[in-house]
Parts: structure tokens; sequence; C-alpha cells
């Protein structure tokens, strides 16, 4: 089969620090065109905007979205309307209704949808996902601690209201809970605390249940300094089990059972072709749900103003 004709939209620090080395170590693609208001990629055809970089080359077949969430419906409507075939990055859109439709018009036009939740391919996740299955769980713990100062340094869109504050790191240990845990999961109670002089929340602190009464709950925060914490802890009836550094350990009662080199990026576009070839779509919203009903629950509590 020919190489997957693509293109990249949102020429970022994350297209260049993941996306493209993704790219360019898989055979399945072919990356021919870029857009983006601001950035380039070397030795490719670039545009401005999706609409310019689409009515100019029509060899494109498929389209990475990679920037907020805020600005992707428009974009991700535009390549499907196209019938190109369309990656999202996490998260997939700024409200559930609108990634519905795309998923709607991907049906409607014969192609693939994927919306990427890369955490979910960290290496440690499916041996977790392995060890709750066969075990009674007690309790669960997710601790996802950050410091926004390096992680998004003046990036003003993830304070806007759609930019999800503290929930975009966030999102990332929901599609991972929401991914493990053997049964679903629903909101029981939440606060989100609000800088003063911001539209999306700073820290998060969720509790969760299931239908068996499960004890689960979440604590985000963007104020972390030193040490990041991206760890889901659960107890169990065969030990404690720890999935640290964003999924790529997992220990259980202290002893490290699975670590292996981060292929997240890597994995999510092996992903996105064989959906293409399977002339399927791929969207869960389940980690997106999870944060419009914090925001739906939620208590909202205001903090003293953030500045970068």
């Amino acid at each position: 089969m020919s190489p997957i004709q693509i293109a990249i939209v949102g020429v970022g620090k994350i297209v260049r620090d993941q996306h493209l080395p993704a790219l360019a170590k898989n055979a399945d693609y072919r990356l021919i065109a870029a857009a983006s208001r601001h950035g380039t990629v070397d030795g490719i055809e670039n545009f401005k905007s999706i609409e310019a970089m689409l009515d100019a080359v029509p060899a494109i077949e498929a389209v990475s979205l990679c920037m907020p969430p805020q600005y992707r419906y428009e974009a991700a409507r535009s390549a499907l309307s196209a019938r190109k075939h369309v990656f999202l990055e996490k998260p997939p859109g700024a409200t559930l209704s609108e990634v519905a439709d795309l998923e709607a018009l991907a049906q409607e036009k014969g192609v693939s949808l994927f919306a990427s939740w890369h955490s979910r391919y960290a290496p440690a996740v499916e041996a977790a996902k392995t060890f709750l299955a066969s075990t009674a769980v007690d309790k669960v713990r997710i601790i996802w601690k950050e410091d926004v100062r390096h992680w998004h340094p003046n990036q003003e869109w993830i304070w806007a209201a759609g930019g999800l504050g503290v929930f975009d790191p966030g999102i990332n240990a929901l599609s991972i809970m929401t991914h493990i845990l053997p049964r679903p999961v629903f909101i029981t109670s939440a606060t989100l605390e609000f800088p003063e002089n911001r539209d999306a929340p700073i820290a998060a602190m969720i509790a969760f249940s299931d239908a068996e009464k499960l004890d689960v709950a979440a604590e985000f925060d963007w104020r972390q300094t030193g040490k990041q914490s991206w760890d889901i802890v659960a107890s169990t009836g065969a030990g404690e089990m720890v999935l640290s550094e964003g999924g790529a350990k997992l220990a259980i009662d202290g002893k490290i059972v699975h670590e292996e080199p981060e292929q997240e990026y890597p994995m999510l576009y092996r992903r996105f072709a064989e959906i293409i070839k399977a002339g399927r779509s791929d969207v869960d919203l389940a980690p997106l749900r999870h944060v419009a009903d914090a925001f739906m629950l939620g208590r909202r509590k205001f903090v003293e103003a953030f500045h970068d």
C-alpha cells in the first residue's frame, strides 16, 4: 500500500517535539504539507490556513489537527468535508457536541476520524489495565500535578474559556483512568479553583464512584514546583498498584513490574493508519465527558490571581 499523504495543521511545540518525529519514522505516511499561522515545516509546502492548503494540495489524504481545541472544529469540518481522514490532538474538541457532529460527518463522507489520547499509549498502561482486571479494586487515587510555567509558558489560550486550564494535563489522567478501570465511573463531587484573573481552573479536586461504590479521587494542580507528579495509585486485593510518570512505570507493592521507553506518538500514528486501512473511526469521548461533568457539577472557588 502506498504511504498515506498527510498534512499537519498547527505547527507548535507539540508538533515539533512529537508529531514530526513520529511521522518521520513511520513508513505508513508521507508528510506533504503544513498549515499554521506562525510556524512552518522545512522541506514541504506551507500555508497560512487549512482552507488554502486543501485547495492547493488535493493529493492530501489525511490531516493531523494540532491547534488549540477552541479552533479545531472548523478545521476538522473543512477536512472531513473534503473527504480527508482526520487525526484530532487531545482533547478532541472544545465541546462534546461538536465532536459528535464531526463523527457523524466522518461517517457521512466515508472517512476516518481519530480522537487521540496519547497517555493511553504510555508503556505501562496496558499492564495496569490487565492487573486491575485480575483483582478486586478497593480505592483509587489520581495525583496529577505539574508546573504550568514550565509546560505552557505564555500560552494564553489555555486560560481562555474552552482552553480547559488544568484539565489540559488532567484529561491525560482521565484518559488513562477510563481505560484501565474495570467499570465506568461517574463524578459525584468536584471543586474547581479559578484564579481571579483567569477563565479556566488552575486546580481541581474530583470524587468519582461507580455502580459498585468504588472510591476514586483525583487531584489536579498546575502550581507544582520541583518534581512533577503524574501518578495513579490503586489499593487492591493483590497489593498496592502505582502507575507512575504518566503511565511509564508500573509497580506492585513497591516492585517495578513494567517499564519501557516512551512511544506514545508513534503508537498513535500506528493506530491512525490502522483505522484508515480498516475504514472506520475511533472516537472515545469518555475523558472529555468527565471534564464536562466536572464543570457542570463542580463548585467554583476563586483563588489569588495567577501570572506567568
